[in-house]
């Protein structure tokens, strides 16, 4: 792995600068890498993590397991591919088990995410079943912890 790489993984939100100190580089040479990264695909996007319960954000989320039929030659990936298209779709994974994708989708409402799932997915030609489970609240995104004081995230003490 690109130590670039490595220190966009862990390093949090560092600008420029910061990285250019870190990996011992110039600022422009660290400009040159990232945007070497962006053309070669590899450095899609940055993106912030948020604390936003769902009455604050006016979005409900959902995670679908979807069992899809393969195709002869193509597999998974053209449906895999025609899911990930839509607008509700916020990431779609080929998984191994009792179900094919996982697919994490938003909405305005529970119904707008009922209607995308009853309407849109579940009617793909491919497509033999879904479930649907409904995220109410989240403790932690991408390994940061949303909730809670520090002394609350210590360890459990030993009692005796």
């Amino acid at each position: 792995m690109k130590p670039i790489v490595k220190l966009l993984l862990e390093g949090g939100s560092l600008n420029t600068a910061q990285m250019a100190q870190v990996l011992n580089l110039s600022e422009a040479e660290v400009n040159h890498q990232l945007d070497a990264l962006k053309k070669e695909g590899v450095l899609l996007g940055v993106r912030p993590v948020l604390n936003l319960s769902p009455e604050d954000s006016g979005v409900v989320r959902a995670v679908i397991e979807v069992r899809i039929t393969p195709e002869r030659g193509g597999g998974f990936n053209r449906l895999a591919e025609r899911i990930s298209r839509f607008d509700e779709v916020e990431s779609c994974y080929l998984m191994s088990g009792g179900y094919d994708l996982l697919v994490f989708v938003s909405g305005a409402s529970l119904q707008r995410v009922a209607a995308f799932v009853s309407e849109k997915l579940s009617t793909i030609e491919g497509v033999l079943s879904t479930a649907t489970h409904f995220m109410l609240r989240s403790y932690k995104e991408h390994g940061f912890l949303l909730e809670g004081k520090a002394e609350e995230n210590e360890r459990l003490k030993v009692a005796p």
